[in-house]
């Protein structure tokens, strides 16, 4: 339960450095999180430790998981038109599937379906499971230039 809660985390963290602008180092500090409005968010240091490797990973490679999400978004996708929920989950899940080679692309599928689900438009679980399957088929570290 300790990645499922560390992968929510890292989306939200995701979600709120590209919608607000907050910076990561802030974003990893994880003072946003605020138990008081969410008694469910119990999350341990293993849930904490996941998603900051999560959004670190992510923002590294971040011009490389772009790129990858235009190549596979489907012809009538715009990469400007994804709505920024989907796009966090996206860019995790991708982050995942090319640099998390022990955790299986299923998993890593149904956990991004799952989070959109809970946090996505009615429909957006459909699109992320449709782009993140096209991506694990090809799924490789791309090289360092």
């Amino acid at each position: 339960m300790s990645r499922r809660k560390g992968r929510i985390l890292a989306f939200q963290a995701l979600y709120s450095h590209d919608v607000g602008g907050v910076s990561i180092d802030d974003l990893l500090t994880f003072s946003w999180v605020n138990k008081d409005e969410n008694p469910d968010a119990d999350y341990d240091n293993e849930a904490y430790t996941f998603a900051r490797l999560l959004i670190t990973g992510t923002m590294e490679h971040i011009t490389q998981i772009d790129d990858l999400i235009k190549q596979y978004l489907s012809a009538h996708w715009d990469f400007d038109r994804v709505n920024k929920v989907s796009l966090a989950i996206l860019r995790m899940s991708v982050y995942s599937l090319l640099y998390q080679k022990e955790t299986n692309s299923s998993i890593v599928i149904d956990e991004a379906i799952n989070i959109a689900k809970d946090f996505g438009a009615d429909d957006s679980f459909k699109f992320i499971n449709a782009v993140l399957d096209k991506i694990s088929k090809v799924a490789q570290v791309p090289e360092e230039g």
